[in-house]
């Protein structure tokens, strides 16, 4: 099941008693839907959980029941479809149109004056014509509607309720879509999906973890690289003044030091400094490499 499908399963447990916010929960689909016009609604879906919704959504909010319905057992994309004129009207009525004029769909902001029926009218809209990507792989959410002007009342009525929306267009379909993970969190939540916004908050934590491991990897890979560097450089100088005065010619802590970076050839400069007898400080070890390195460039 895909992140968009666990998204619409979990909406769809939400509980619609009121009947005003089973009106905005329905006016978010047929807005969002396939097909609504005075010649028919038709909804399509793929979701299991919103199909066995929308029969019961539609005769809560208008007392009426789908001309065409799936057949029983039906699978993958399956459309529902009202053509009965009276039906047609007593939905059109139910949002203020006049079914005997040319419709130019707007929202009506009356049907959802309530806080609970912009919840309702947006998690229908989601439900018909929203989608949202698996934020293991990316975070992006959108709302997807045929009719320009209902994306762009829609993006005001989501800049009243403290979002902020980016708009596109594909096609001849008008998008409304978001992109920070926090937005789409929030949003979630809103219309009633909390497990799918906790979904993507661990999501994001496990790419935060990953790639503060990467970089701690990449970080110690750099440093081995630096410290195997430094020591085959400290290895020549060391071979140079071996081949000339000879070790024994050296103080004995250089000696000393000479004799450790020969044996630990992969050691680091904190390494040696442990080793050292008795141990000394980093910063020690380090200038006695630098005085080896020193004596090495004046027998050059």
């Amino acid at each position: 099941m895909s992140f968009s499908s666990e998204v619409k399963t979990e909406l769809c447990r939400a509980e619609v008693n009121r009947r005003c916010c089973a009106l905005a929960e329905a006016y978010g689909v047929l807005l969002y839907a396939n097909s609504f016009t005075l010649s028919q609604v038709r909804v399509m879906t793929e979701s299991d959980a919103f199909a066995a919704r929308l029969p019961r959504l539609f005769r809560r909010a208008f007392g009426l029941d789908f001309d065409v319905l799936p057949p029983e057992g039906a699978e993958g994309k399956r459309s529902f479809l009202i053509t009965d004129g009276d039906k047609l009207r007593a939905i059109f009525a139910a949002f203020g149109y006049d079914p005997d004029k040319a419709v130019s769909h707007h929202i009506n902001l009356a049907v959802v004056e309530q806080e609970c029926d912009r919840v309702s009218f947006l998690r229908g809209a989601f439900l018909a014509g929203g989608s949202v990507t698996d934020p293991h792989r990316s975070y992006h959410m959108e709302l997807a509607t045929g009719h320009e002007s209902v994306c762009r009342e829609t993006h005001a009525l989501l800049l009243e309720m403290g979002f902020e929306p980016r708009d596109a267009v594909r096609g001849r379909t008008w998008i409304t879509y978001f992109k920070r993970s926090e937005a789409i969190e929030d949003l979630l939540v809103t219309m009633g999906a909390s497990v799918a916004a906790m979904g993507i908050m661990e999501a994001k934590a496990e790419k935060h973890m990953a790639n503060a491991m990467n970089r701690l990897t990449n970080c110690d890979m750099a440093n081995a690289d630096k410290i195997t560097v430094s020591a085959a450089e400290q290895l020549a100088a060391i071979r140079a003044i071996e081949a000339g005065p000879g070790l024994d010619a050296l103080p004995q802590a250089l000696q000393e030091t000479a004799l450790l970076r020969i044996a630990n050839p992969a050691g680091s400069i904190s390494e040696l400094a442990q080793l050292a007898y008795p141990p000394v400080t980093k910063s020690c070890m380090n200038h006695r490499l630098r005085k080896l390195m020193e004596l090495s460039r004046t027998l050059e």
